[in-house]
């Protein structure tokens, strides 16, 4: 970790005007340096007032790495700077450096005082920038611009900055047409600095439904509550005939409709559920009126689960009211916030950017820092993965961040249509998946002859191998198996048995390796260790569980962790006996003859395979004590109850179980799994499957 002394690396990132997607690029920076140093902060020298919460500054605390309240974290209020701007820029740079002692890092968020484009507004802000010693990332606005003016705008920015020694280290056009981003780079291609384009992508502005409800004063009459998530990506006003507005209706549109017309709400319900139609975010009745009682009980009985909310307000209102409505990118906003954290990997050079900071050199490895290695390792080599669960919402959830992020190519099981449909509804792209029903394709007919010859010796007949394959675990394990598919993840709605008795039975143990088990990488806040066996093996003999650690040892390497193993027990060295301890001792001689190559100690207690000052007394001779990386439980019960009791008492994040020993990658999930627990499986299995090929 940096001392206090050191510099603090921090970047200014600053807009002359609103509107110009400044929270994008925000995030998306703030991941990149969460990703190379321990303890980033962000700070918001201006906040609107005491009272309303500044939802940009929420929303990148939430994923700030450095241990600070959202008070700490803003410097005053706009009243402050214009009822004392001197003594404002004061408490801003008192305020800052309370920040920047407890980081590494700082993403300093500014101003925009006005919805006016003016360069001058920038003057204020570039005060602060120079008072803070902080480069500036100047953010401009491409859309409703032509690239002349952007670039005009540019020279004038960076005039502004540098009368008042603010330092420019690049410039950012957000929000350009997407077919005009060579063309706008073109025209700033003279600037001593970095410039990078980044395209107008209409969610980010868009409001979701639930923000629309606000605005209008609505109600939900009917619907999936779930679903006011999603983004409305167009208003449209239903006042002609039903087969007219079929003609308009597009892809995340809400239409606001009389709730008299109900040849125009049935027909919209109807086009909603119907292949070949684009999906609605929703239906606005507006006028205080409810559907006539006949028709409501027709609406009822259709259950659909699209939103369908009320207000009192006129058509006008209504749509004035929501044609206002901006989307914000703010907490739970998760479409956003992944769309913006994509835009700015693919279209950012973050590497260039962080070379201009002053970044301090580190040993530590954050739970943040691991989990962007997962993904940015994932994306240099996509695999492809199938996702046996494809009626699982966290599942396509999960697959549209994947398939945005560019971390795997997806195939996802189940029936096409309705799968196709409730991501739509979500809100998620899965655009880009294959989408198999195992009880429908043309591969099954292969699938079951080949599982009728695995098989053949425990008596498997054709039949039955054909019934078998309609399961979509039997059937994920066989695409992989093929070659179809290079890992596979589930467990997300089936048990950890369903999920990898398959494998055993179709993919099997790599060479040399008897017993599949797995560990769980356990995300501390300075380190990443290795827990095996905590999710597989019972009660492992002495023999199982060498072979557990010397795989252990090999994916913990795979995944950046030197493999130096700890046999565990309740005794250390040659202190204790009893048949726990002898196996442990036994186990730990197999790993010596069978791999001498690897650092291995046992029977030792975890204190001492962990703390140095308690393995210099215990064992002061050993190479592992005191530096174990990958900690081998006696059983299944010891090993279970610990990784929780360290992922719940001390704060780190379990990724895993990650399984090892069979000859191709197949992961569980946890049925409690979250979103983001299913994206870091996927891009372990995509990294399990690229070391396969190496």
């Amino acid at each position: 970790m940096s001392a206090a002394a050191d510099p603090v690396s921090s970047i200014y990132i600053a807009a002359p005007e609103g509107d110009t997607g400044k929270s994008t690029v925000a995030l998306g920076l703030l991941q990149t340096l969460c990703a190379s140093t321990a303890r980033v902060g962000v700070f918001r020298p201006i906040a609107r007032s005491d009272s309303d919460t500044d939802h940009i500054l929420e929303l990148l605390l939430e994923r700030t790495t450095a241990d600070l309240g959202y008070d700490d974290c803003v410097g005053v209020t706009y009243d402050e700077v214009h009822a004392d701007p001197e003594a404002a820029l004061s408490d801003i740079v008192t305020k800052y450096h309370a920040v920047a002692d407890r980081c590494d890092a700082v993403v300093v968020v500014g101003s925009d005082f006005t919805e006016i484009a003016n360069p001058s507004e920038l003057a204020y802000n570039a005060r602060i920038a120079a008072n803070l010693d902080a480069p500036v990332l100047l953010v401009l606005r491409g859309a409703r611009r032509t690239p002349e003016e952007i670039a005009h705008l540019a020279d004038l920015c960076a005039s502004e900055l540098a009368s008042h020694h603010a330092h420019l280290s690049a410039v950012v056009v957000n929000r350009c047409p997407p077919e005009s981003l060579e063309e706008v780079a073109a025209a700033l291609s003279g600037r001593k600095e970095p410039v990078w384009t980044l395209p107008e992508v209409p969610v980010l502005n868009a409001p979701t439904v639930a923000e629309l409800q606000a605005a209008i004063g609505g109600k939900l009459y009917s619907g999936d509550p779930d679903l006011l998530q999603r983004e409305a990506l167009r208003i449209m006003v239903g006042g002609m005939t039903a087969e007219r507005i079929l003609e308009r209706i597009t892809e995340g549109v809400v239409v606001i409709v009389p709730a008299d017309r109900s040849d125009v709400i049935l027909i919209l319900l109807n086009a909603n559920a119907a292949e070949g139609f684009p999906t609605l975010s929703g239906i606005i009745m507006n006028g205080g009126l409810l559907p006539h009682p006949a028709i409501a009980q027709l609406l009822s009985g259709l259950g659909s689960n699209l939103p369908i909310l009320t207000t009192d307000l006129g058509t006008f209102d209504t749509a004035s009211a929501a044609d206002r409505t901006r989307g914000r990118m703010a907490l739970g906003a998760h479409r956003k916030i992944d769309t913006a954290l994509a835009i700015v990997e693919q279209h950012v050079d973050t590497a260039a950017l962080l070379e201009r900071l002053r970044l301090p050199r580190l040993s530590v490895t954050t739970p943040q820092m691991f989990e962007y290695q997962l993904i940015d390792r994932a994306r240099s080599s996509p695999r492809h993965i199938v996702l046996p669960e494809g009626e699982d919402d966290r599942v396509l959830r999960a697959a549209g961040r994947v398939l945005q992020r560019h971390i795997a190519d997806l195939t996802i099981l189940g029936d096409e249509a309705a799968i196709r449909q409730r991501a739509s509804q979500l809100g998620v792209d899965i655009s880009r998946a294959q989408i198999i029903d195992p009880r429908t394709s043309e591969l099954g007919d292969r699938f079951a002859a080949e599982y009728q010859r695995l098989r053949e010796h425990k008596g498997m007949t054709l039949d039955r191998a054909t019934e078998i394959m309609r399961d979509v675990s039997y059937f994920g394990t066989m695409m992989v198996h093929l070659g179809l598919a290079d890992g596979m993840v589930s467990g997300a709605a089936h048990t950890t048995a369903h999920t990898i008795r398959p494998s055993f039975e179709i993919i099997k143990t790599e060479p040399g390796v008897s017993t599949v088990s797995s560990i769980f990488l356990m995300c501390l806040s300075d380190r990443v260790l290795a827990y095996g066996d905590c999710a597989v093996v019972p009660a492992p003999t002495a023999d199982q569980l060498a072979d557990i650690a010397i795989s252990s040892s090999a994916t913990a390497a795979k995944f950046g962790i030197e493999p130096r193993i700890a046999m565990l027990s309740y005794s250390t060295g040659e202190s204790g006996s009893g048949a726990g301890v002898d196996k442990v001792r036994e186990a730990t001689a197999l790993v010596r003859e069978r791999r001498p190559d690897l650092a291995v100690e046992g029977p030792i207690q975890y204190d001492a395979a962990i703390e140095p000052t308690v393995a210099s007394a215990k064992l002061p001779e050993s190479e592992v004590a005191g530096r174990a990386t990958v900690f081998i439980f006696p059983d299944l019960n010891t090993g279970n109850n610990t990784y929780k009791a360290v992922q719940r008492s001390a704060g780190a994040v379990a990724i895993g179980p990650v399984l090892q020993g069979l000859k191709k990658p197949v992961n569980d999930l946890s049925r409690g799994a979250l979103v983001q627990d299913i994206v870091n499986t996927i891009a372990i299995t995509a990294i399990q499957a690229q070391g396969e090929e190496s």
